[in-house]
């Protein structure tokens, strides 16, 4: 491990009254891993870590899955210590369903551009704009956000719970203005957007893409939802994290441009090993690969740390907590047909 990288490590760490971060030893290489399983058993812990995390991270989750099944892990495990490895939202959404359980993330700077781009103040302002309206929020959203919504949703049920909503009602979406559009047409409702979106789909280069595809013109493009519409017309096929994960390991092809951050790869690479796999391009030409620097904020060295000292932990006022529960509580019993 560098020393850029300890310290980075430390950084992130609160400091408390009686300790002193220079006396603070990690662990490297497979002591590192080691010491975290240590740590899960000793403290009753869980690790639940996003397919965007890196691959070490992924590697040791008790649990890797989305949006949509993280939430449903984290509300029904009996761990005493649940550690997220993904980005704020997502560790937030884990204590508002476990009020009693102790919720740590190993970075609290890992956050989300669509998160930091959405307020509760924001949709109260647009209820009173459309008072007769609806308001379904993507769960890429902080706690507030979430208090003033009626009912959330991800990437993988989103499409059913738009559905399902009462027809004589308008909606309002937060806050992927991509996500939204790609659910006005799936499901034929006119739907009032925020305007929002995520720089890591939105960094897609359809003109390069394009280009891929007619270099590999055995290859099928696979992309996210929250990828701009250009790039979603090109698609042989759009869904949630998890659907383009069973999509490429049950698909008769043997090539794909993947459109999503690039994290994904590695756990296709897994369940797929024999088929190849390529990043969709993004703008930048020095880069080939669309990659979510909030996610990779996480490392191993920051989740032992946040482990064997429970920090930094992630808390919730209660009235708030009770607020935001309620649409999270909507989405999980009208998902329950979801895998």
């Amino acid at each position: 491990m560098s020393t850029e990288t300890l310290d980075k490590a430390k950084a992130n760490l609160p400091v408390r009254g009686f300790l002193n971060i220079e006396d603070i030893k990690i662990p490297q290489g497979e002591e590192l891993k080691q010491a975290i399983l240590d740590l899960k058993k000793e403290k009753n812990a869980v690790i639940l870590a996003h397919y965007y995390q890196p691959a070490d991270i992924q590697d040791i989750a008790d649990f890797l899955g989305d949006s949509l099944q993280l939430a449903r892990q984290a509300k029904d495990t009996d761990a005493d210590m649940i550690a997220f490895c993904g980005v704020h939202f997502m560790a937030e959404a884990a204590k508002i369903l476990n009020p009693t359980k102790k919720v740590v993330l190993p970075d609290t700077q890992a956050g989300c551009s669509l998160a930091d781009g959405c307020s509760g103040e924001g949709l109260r302002k647009m209820r009173e704009q459309y008072p007769d309206a609806l308001i379904a929020t993507y769960i890429n959203c902080n706690a507030e956000t979430k208090a003033e919504s009626d009912i959330i949703v991800t990437s993988s049920n989103a499409e059913t719970i738009i559905e399902a909503l009462p027809k004589d009602r308008p909606i309002i979406f937060a806050p992927d203005k991509n996500l939204g559009k790609y659910l006005s047409k799936k499901t034929g409702r006119d739907m009032i957007l925020w305007d929002g979106s995520c720089i890591v789909h939105e960094a897609f280069s359809m003109e390069r893409i394009a280009q891929q595809l007619a270099e590999n013109p055995d290859a099928k493009l696979i992309a996210h939802p929250e990828s701009e519409t250009p790039v979603l017309d090109l698609a042989h096929f759009i869904g949630s994290t998890s659907a383009l994960l069973n999509f490429v390991e049950k698909d008769d092809s043997q090539k794909f441009i993947v459109a999503t951050e690039e994290g994904i790869l590695h756990e296709m690479k897994k369940r797929a090993p024999q088929k190849e796999l390529i990043p969709a391009l993004v703008f930048d030409e020095s880069c080939n690969c669309s990659e979510c620097f909030y996610m990779k904020r996480n490392t191993m060295e920051k989740l032992y740390l946040c482990m064997k000292y429970e920090l930094p932990e992630i808390l919730i006022d209660e009235e708030l907590r009770l607020k935001a529960l309620k649409p999270i509580e909507a989405m999980l019993e009208m998902s329950k047909t979801i895998k």
